[in-house]
């Protein structure tokens, strides 16, 4: 890699890292309608269900597959502008009041650009998260885990095309998912 493509490299990287820290916040912000705009008409949006298997299985049968069987989220941009629209209806039962939540993003990596880096059109990017969940008085949750987000570019900006999302826990605790990873 030339000097100059390190240099396009490490600001791609920085781009993506703060498309990703700035959606974060608007998720924290409670700006759903904002968040949807960033998702790409074509979004794909899955959660697979862990599963305990035996050793040298996991590659294999630890995690749902999209489109087989369950899974925790396996959306598209309609569904979750459906899912924002009932939570700003204010009578959504699992958040009313609604929750106060905290993204964080972090270990951001680029796995894949394409088709340079001096010209980046898609990105995916890697990373792992932590969103804490706090309602009413008593009920907190904490979900930790990783993501896969392909990017793409859409004018000085980026959508999200695909999220997938693992989380590290294959019993939820949580009451519901209410929330928007």
């Amino acid at each position: 890699m030339t000097a100059a493509q390190r240099l396009a490299w490490f600001a791609l990287k920085q781009e993506i890292e703060d498309f990703l820290y700035m959606e974060a916040d608007l998720l924290d912000q409670r700006e759903f309608r904002q968040w949807l705009d960033l998702l790409a008409e074509d979004l794909v949006y899955f959660m697979p269900i862990r599963r305990n298997v035996k050793f040298g299985q996991q590659a294999e049968k630890e995690n749902t597959r999209q489109g087989e069987g369950i899974s925790w989220f396996d959306e598209d941009k309609w569904t979750l502008g459906k899912r924002v629209e009932q939570i700003l209806t204010g009578v959504h039962y699992a958040e009313e009041p609604l929750s106060r939540v905290t993204h964080m993003v972090s270990n951001v990596r680029l796995l894949e650009v394409s088709p340079s880096v001096e010209e980046p059109a898609e990105v995916v990017a890697g990373c792992r998260f932590l969103v804490y969940q706090n309602r009413v008085e008593y009920e907190s949750n904490t979900f930790v885990g990783r993501r896969k987000d392909r990017l793409r570019r859409h004018g000085n900006s980026w959508l999200i095309a695909r999220r997938e999302m693992i989380l590290e826990q294959n019993v939820l605790l949580a009451k519901n998912l209410s929330i928007l990873f």
